[in-house]
């Protein structure tokens, strides 16, 4: 086993196919097949399980996968630091956000990272935090910003701040709940039977809006599954419905472009948010750079009131690792 057949397994897992792989690295499909023979042979083990729609990973093809993930990317920051002299923050780092996060922080973290580390390359991925939290896992990622506030086994968590949810749009059909509001809050009692939209059942932010107006004795009115946030936004907007969100989702907006909004108050929603990272990973000079611009960036970006609806936590180090529940899929 070498690096180059770590490599190409990778390329076949993420990709999802032999063919397609061998056309990504441009080596004959049967050359790549006698690889794959190989490896099963000297690990004794079946590595994928092949079907008509491509190929997936037996659990001991994930177990390869998240191995391979790590002595790759230590290859690569091996070569990165002989290169710049050792030690200097320069390198590929791979940060995950959700959506909602992706949304303010993004743009201004490539910009502070390009101005202050040019020789790191900013590879950002956004998606919902659940699949985030998978990608963190399997080594894809160096850094994650994550829903949670306590780890999971092998992911390290630094919190940075609690995010208040509001409730956004809904106006043609609930007027009431701009009513009587000049402190810009709404309590949840009113939005008993209110229609909304929020994301699917698995949803981390999903379960956390069932649990608080379950808790509250208020009934809940979902009317539809929407698991996209552009989507979610525009039908508040029409007013035909409600959803909750986090305000910093209408950041990349124009004002005329958002739906009415109200923090949701008695009681109040809100949920951690933290930047995470593997234990199983080398934690270089350039992640770490990057996760102190994260935290950073999220205080200024607090400070001048560009990113409401947060209350900032002490930055401290990461608390110790434990073998709590993973949390769940949020936006």
């Amino acid at each position: 086993m070498d690096v180059r057949q770590l490599r190409n397994f990778v390329a076949i897992v993420d990709s999802g196919s032999v063919s397609k792989a061998a056309e990504r690295l441009h080596i004959a499909q049967p050359s790549l097949s006698a690889q794959l023979r190989g490896l099963e042979d000297e690990l004794q083990a079946q590595l994928l399980v092949r079907s008509a729609q491509g190929v997936t990973p037996t659990e001991a093809g994930k177990a390869l996968y998240r191995h391979a993930r790590v002595v790759l990317r230590q290859m690569e920051q091996i070569r990165q630091e002989v290169r710049e002299g050792g030690g200097s923050e320069a390198g590929p780092v791979a940060v995950g956000f959700p959506t909602t996060i992706a949304s303010i922080l993004a743009v201004p973290l490539f910009a502070r990272v390009r101005e202050q580390y040019p020789g790191i390359r900013l590879q950002i991925f956004e998606s919902m935090s659940g699949y985030i939290g998978e990608l963190l896992a399997n080594g894809r990622l160096d850094l994650a910003m994550l829903f949670r506030d306590s780890e999971t086994r092998g992911i390290s968590v630094m919190p940075l701040f609690d995010e208040e949810l509001y409730v956004l749009g809904g106006h043609r059909v609930c007027p009431e709940i701009y009513e009587g509001t000049s402190d810009g809050t709404c309590a949840l009692a009113k939005l008993a039977n209110v229609p909304i939209v929020a994301p699917s059942a698995s949803n981390g932010l999903r379960l956390l809006i069932e649990r608080s107006f379950a808790q509250a004795n208020v009934e809940l009115n979902i009317v539809a599954d929407i698991d996209s946030l552009p989507t979610l936004i525009d039908i508040a907007r029409s007013g035909d419905a409600c959803s909750i969100l986090p305000v910093s989702a209408l950041a990349s907006r124009e004002a005329a472009l958002c739906p009415p909004s109200r923090r949701i108050v008695a009681p109040h929603l809100q949920r951690p948010a933290s930047v995470c990272w593997s234990n199983s990973l080398p934690v270089g000079s350039a992640t770490v750079a990057v996760r102190q611009c994260i935290a950073d960036l999220i205080r200024e970006l607090q400070a001048d009131g560009h990113w409401t609806g947060i209350t900032l936590r002490a930055v401290e180090g990461p608390t110790g690792s434990s073998d709590e529940a993973h949390s769940r899929d949020s936006t």
